[in-house]
């Protein structure tokens, strides 16, 4: 059969750490779509799919935490590929059509009159003033007489203060009086409250793109001697980049090939799933991840850090527990122990086990249970539902019919089917991105993470540029069907953990202005 690419076209693919099969299985995939995902309930506190702690299960894992975490290495993972853009994306609208007429903002652009407002509120506003001024240019002059798109153009272009083509991790966020911090320096200091290894070190890691790195490597040569020294402790700080070879191909609304305009093959980033190579390569027994806008102020700081304690003091203690069982599962066990494992399996870590398990042998359930026990971990928390139900937590069976806890996002559910629809706004909860993993066996060997992805998760969304629509392919999600095969659970944590700046008018909100 003749191949579909051209010996260019071969020599672009292998240059990207692809095979001619890969790329030909993602043209299939396009052809044939992806399955939805089936729920089968949502996940709440009521069906035991969330668990609720009490006070006293808060400071039990708390302590545990501090306990179980002696000696291990710990780090915080921080996917921070992101640029702002669209974070301004009203100021963006807006200055390409305001042109000093008088405006009906509340009609129009309601945001940007509240950003206008208060503009002298952000933790960058002494940055963009001073920027106006190198350019003989009084901030104060031009709001007065309604110059504001010059005013925003100073944030956002890149010859200026440049915010708009900025990674977000290093745009101000918060003031501290005189001083003010960006999202990678409030992910310093958080990590340095609950992320401290017992050695003093606190590992971060950082993905980020291509053209931001020689920034973040300015960035924290500018603060680490000024955070090692205040907060006692000393800062690994590693960054990655997202792989080539996680690139997917883009085709047309007829799924053939997309050529730029040298004929080039067009190959787009396959979303934060492919994140699950960067996380794959990290040596560490406990592993926080959490998104770089979710970050407040330190007076916000405690609920965060706290629960960040009683989700991994949870995990830990299962993961000794499970680490037990699966060494007596391998060491002929009797009747008793098997029956434990089991109890233990289904009761504390939600694990479904085969419909015909009681009708095993002893060896077979041995060896069922060990499989099933002997696999990546991960406690998320979840957080109330506030408003319209979204994609969250939920028990869904996969297309070999095992059920099992998933964050399901909600682009991969049938919103068609009626009782798909239901199930969906049933749901209380949805996913900050609070996660915290153990990625190591009982040996204390690294699990392939690659093996627990569950490749039929993917979804296809469709842009239109110009008069052409565009297909593009996301891989399975990094805490969606990247993690689907991993032992997962579901904790509630409160609202106050989950503050995430979406939007440049987000920073105005009372849990990111001073305390």
């Amino acid at each position: 059969m003749n191949s579909p690419f051209s010996d260019k076209d071969l020599q672009q693919i292998a240059s990207m750490g692809l095979t001619p099969e890969e790329v030909s299985q993602q043209i299939e995939n396009f052809r044939k779509g992806f399955p939805k995902s089936k729920l089968l309930d949502a996940a709440t506190v009521d069906n035991g799919g969330i668990i609720r702690m009490s006070d006293d299960d808060i400071r039990r894992y708390s302590t545990a935490y501090k306990k179980l975490a002696s000696g291990k290495k710990i780090l915080k993972f921080v996917p921070a590929s992101g640029a702002a853009t669209r974070m301004f994306k009203d100021l963006y609208a807006f200055s390409s059509t305001y042109f000093g007429v008088a405006y009906n903002f509340e009609k129009e652009f309601p945001t940007v009159k509240e950003f206008l407002q208060h503009i002298r509120t952000f933790a960058f506003f002494e940055d963009l003033k001073a920027c106006m001024e190198r350019s003989s240019l009084d901030f104060g002059d031009y709001m007065d007489r309604g110059d504001f798109t010059t005013v925003i153009n100073y944030l956002l272009k890149e010859q200026y203060l440049g915010y708009g083509s900025l990674p977000k991790a290093l745009l101000k966020f918060h003031r501290y009086g005189e001083v003010s911090r960006t999202p990678l320096e409030e992910h310093i200091v958080e990590g340095a409250s609950y992320a401290r290894c017992s050695d003093g070190k606190v590992h971060l890691h950082f993905t980020v793109s291509p053209e931001h790195k020689p920034l973040f490597r300015k960035k924290i040569a500018e603060v680490k001697k000024y955070y090692e020294s205040n907060l006692n402790i000393q800062l690994d700080i590693t960054f990655s980049e997202q792989r080539h070879y996680t690139d997917i191909i883009a085709v047309d609304e007829y799924n053939n090939p997309v050529r730029d305009d040298d004929g080039k093959l067009v190959f787009r980033p396959g979303g934060h799933g492919a994140l699950i190579e960067n996380l794959n390569d990290c040596n560490a027994d406990i592993i926080f991840i959490k998104n770089i806008d979710n970050v407040v102020p330190d007076w916000m700081k405690h609920t965060t850090i706290i629960y960040k304690q009683v989700l991994a003091g949870l995990l830990l203690e299962l993961q000794a527990q499970t680490f037990e069982y699966i060494r007596l599962l391998g060491q002929k066990p009797d009747k008793k122990t098997l029956q434990k494992a089991a109890l233990f399996a289904k009761d504390k870590l939600q694990i479904a086990l085969p419909a015909d398990f009681s009708k095993k042998s002893d060896r077979e359930k041995a060896a069922i249970l060990r499989d099933k026990l002997n696999r990546p971990i991960r406690v998320c928390g979840m957080v109330k539902n506030q408003g319209e139900p979204g994609g969250g937590p939920f028990f869904t069976e996969n297309t070999q019919g095992i059920r099992s806890l998933q964050v399901v996002e909600t682009a991969q559910i049938n919103r068609k089917d009626p009782e798909q629809e239901r199930i969906l706004t049933s749901s209380t909860h949805f996913n900050p991105v609070d996660l915290v993993c153990g990625t190591k066996d009982y040996r204390g060997r690294r699990f392939n993470l690659r093996k627990y992805v569950d490749p039929a998760t993917g979804f296809i969304s469709k842009k239109t540029k110009g008069a052409v629509t565009l297909k593009s392919q996301e891989l399975p999600g990094l805490w969606n069907g990247a993690m689907a095969e991993w032992i997962t659970l579901f904790v509630e944590v409160p609202l106050a953990t989950f503050n995430p700046v979406k939007t440049v008018n987000d920073l105005l909100r009372k849990e990111h202005l001073e305390g």
